[in-house]
């Protein structure tokens, strides 16, 4: 019983069009499922993928009318997208530029090339090199991105918490992760500053797309959700059976957690760990083409057979988004 990777990472956006545009237009994304959030029906649940929504290059957002994020510990703070070669990486430094989004240099970082940009919203994202690791995404042939250019899923997802030890017993003890290393991270607000240890822990063959960073924090306020903010990371679970095993998991260790919960698409299952982050254990399958021709994906609303017979009010609801 291993987690083998991320799964997908679900942000908050106030600007649902201008997002939908920025992950569609400048990052080249496909939107693979345009849906509703099933806790919330009045707000738009976007998932952004490679071709056909391949687990592990999901990036996903719920449609929520709030402020801005206010940045702090006890948070996701960062996530990577996965690039081959330090061509691409200068070829989307260029892009994001041309597109009015500032970007940082190409820098090292852990031992990899990266590069620094936010979302219109805020939301902290790098592009890292690597290296032709991890699986092979299905490439968009409708992205304006070039195929060799193209995401290559998500990698390295970032959280900043203010003690370490307990988010670490959970993450090794409870979830099986490995402790691999730790390298500083120099804040780029204040030069010369050494900045805070950043500690690293691996899933399954490890690689940049199965790999979690905790960043030691315990001098920031504690951060507040809101647009630009990361809601949770999720991690791949292969099938059904792990999946009600990793509940049982859970159990045994006392826990709580939402028991495990069908979102149709996968399968979930949620807990905070000790700092307050929410995880959620989502199954690989079935996947986004089990209600969708995968020529057409994303192109319309597309409801869980639960909620099916509420369309018509749901869809009253819901604003145009292209």
């Amino acid at each position: 019983m291993q987690l083998t990777g991320i799964h997908h990472l679900t942000s908050v956006s106030a600007d649902i069009r201008g997002n939908y545009r920025f992950y569609t237009q400048v990052l080249g994304l496909r939107c693979v499922k345009r849906s509703v959030n099933q806790d919330d029906v009045r707000a738009y649940h976007l998932f952004y993928a490679d071709a056909v929504g391949s687990p592990g290059t999901d990036l996903t957002f719920f449609d929520w009318d709030m402020p801005r994020e206010r940045r702090g510990t006890r948070s996701i703070v960062r996530a990577y997208l996965r690039v081959r070669g330090a061509e691409a990486l200068e070829w989307w430094a260029r892009r994001l530029r041309e597109h009015g989004v500032p970007t940082g240099e190409i820098t090292e970082r852990d031992g990899r090339p990266v590069l620094d940009f936010e979302d219109p919203e805020g939301l902290r994202l790098s592009l890292v090199d690597d290296g032709g690791q991890g699986d092979e995404p299905v490439p968009w042939d409708r992205s304006p991105v070039p195929e060799r250019y193209q995401l290559r899923g998500l990698a390295a997802v970032v959280l900043s918490v203010p003690d370490l030890e307990p988010t670490d017993f959970v993450l090794r003890e409870v979830l099986g992760m490995r402790a691999v290393g730790a390298y500083a991270d120099p804040d780029p607000e204040h030069p010369g500053d050494p900045g805070h240890s950043v500690h690293v822990y691996a899933m399954g063959p490890r690689g940049p797309g199965a790999e979690l960073h905790v960043a030691v924090q315990p001098g920031l306020p504690v951060a507040r959700l809101g647009a630009g903010g990361v809601h949770h990371v999720a991690f791949r679970v292969a099938d059904e059976e792990e999946h009600r095993a990793w509940a049982e998991r859970l159990n045994r260790f006392r826990i709580p957690h939402s028991g495990i919960v069908d979102r149709y698409w996968f399968r979930s299952l949620y807990f905070r760990e000790p700092n307050g982050i929410l995880f959620e254990l989502a199954t690989d399958g079935p996947g986004f083409t089990v209600d969708e021709d995968p020529v057409t994906l994303g192109e319309k609303v597309v409801l869980p057979p639960f909620l099916e017979p509420y369309r018509e009010d749901i869809l009253a609801h819901l604003k145009p988004i292209d």
